[in-house]
């Protein structure tokens, strides 16, 4: 019988995908002591899940995940060269799997019980935010979805471990806000309506009153674990700095001012919350001073550059283009704090997360990563 090499090749690529997809969980694997990450946002955190909705917002496209060890560097939808924050604090915390995108095919069966990924690309705390990308994972759909895993955690484990798994041993990380005013209240011509009849206090108010019904809604579903991170300097990154043909060292004032307002209330929130959620413990990420560190003294860290992105193309710091398989790229990527015009570099994210996870009360408060896994 004569050997079709051809078929053989195909169905050995198929066998590699389907196991790059699932980066190596098995559904027999019952290690779930290490607990699990349960992720909630926008881009920063996004590991797959606009692939599978028809949206302007990828990232599956080369050079975007070229450091990606799990996948071979072969884009997997983060907007970063290698990994996201939470990709790094899962890891660090001795998670034996990444959190599959919620709307993967092979997130299924024991698979959620490692932690599922619901972030999206252009996401918000507002249902509106990003409508310019068509489609996005907004945080109430987010939620919305957790409470079909919350069923099927229920369906594997039995109610009673399920409630267990989920409120002594998962995280819940919410990376959400930044689109809010960058593809919402900031928007030029589209956002001009909301602008006029929104003051920034009124809208600030209403990004709150959403989010504590949000994390409301989570906490009726028994987590009770959260990390909130805050809305880092938007005024700094390449694309704001660019479009305000700004020089390296300085920021567009206006959407620092409004992060800091916002960041001024979260804080507020979730001292509220720890005080009227009885066993839930809400901790406070302090994103904006952690990015805003990093991008002052960038040479303190190994970086040689803050303000260009390492891939994109337009103006003095590549920062009009999105990274995709046109852009030019930078060689030395981990001297970058910024991948692309909005999102930072692996690097960055490396020294972001290990502040999260071991760091005093300067970036994270009332306790790190690490006290709060121990819990």
């Amino acid at each position: 019988m004569a050997f079709n090499f051809h078929h053989i090749n195909i169905a050995l690529v198929l066998f590699l995908i389907i196991n790059l997809c699932s980066f190596g969980i098995s559904q027999n694997d019952d290690d779930i002591s290490n607990g699990a990450s349960y992720i909630f946002g926008d881009s920063l955190v996004d590991a797959g899940n606009n692939n599978y909705l028809p949206t302007l917002s990828k990232a599956n496209m080369t050079p975007n995940g070229i450091d990606f060890k799990a996948s071979g560097g072969v884009p997997t939808g983060r907007y970063t060269n290698g990994r996201t924050i939470g990709d790094i604090v899962g890891e660090e915390l001795g998670q034996t799997h990444y959190a599959l995108p919620f709307l993967a095919p092979n997130t299924t069966g024991r698979a959620i019980l490692y932690g599922v990924n619901y972030a999206s690309g252009g996401g918000g705390i507002m249902n509106a935010t990003g409508r310019i990308f068509v489609n996005r994972l907004s945080m109430d759909i987010q939620v919305d979805y957790f409470t079909i895993t919350r069923k099927q955690i229920d369906n594997i484990l039995g109610a009673s471990k399920a409630k267990e798994h989920i409120s002594k041993k998962s995280i819940f990380s919410i990376t959400i806000g930044s689109n809010d005013f960058l593809n919402n209240y900031l928007l030029p011509v589209i956002s001009t309506g909301e602008r006029i009849s929104q003051t920034p206090d009124a809208f600030v108010d209403d990004l709150i009153n959403h989010l504590r019904g949000q994390l409301t809604r989570l906490y009726q579903l028994d987590a009770r674990k959260f990390i909130i991170g805050n809305v880092g300097p938007l005024g700094c990154i390449p694309y704001q700095k660019t479009i305000n043909q700004l020089t390296e060292h300085e920021c567009v004032a206006l959407p620092n001012k409004l992060a800091l307002q916002y960041n001024s209330r979260l804080k507020d929130l979730l001292q509220e919350l720890n005080e009227n959620l009885d066993g839930a413990t809400f901790v406070h990420a302090n994103v904006y001073d952690l990015v805003m560190e990093l991008i002052t003294n960038y040479a303190k860290y190994g970086f040689t550059t803050s303000s260009k992105a390492c891939c994109g193309n337009g103006g003095q710091f590549a920062g009009i283009i999105p990274c995709g398989p046109t852009s030019s790229m930078c060689s030395d990527r981990d001297k970058h704090v910024f991948w692309d015009p909005y999102h930072p570099s692996e690097a960055a994210n490396v020294i972001i997360a290990k502040q999260l996870l071991n760091g005093d009360a300067k970036y994270i408060s009332p306790i790190n990563l690490m006290q709060l896994r121990d819990l």
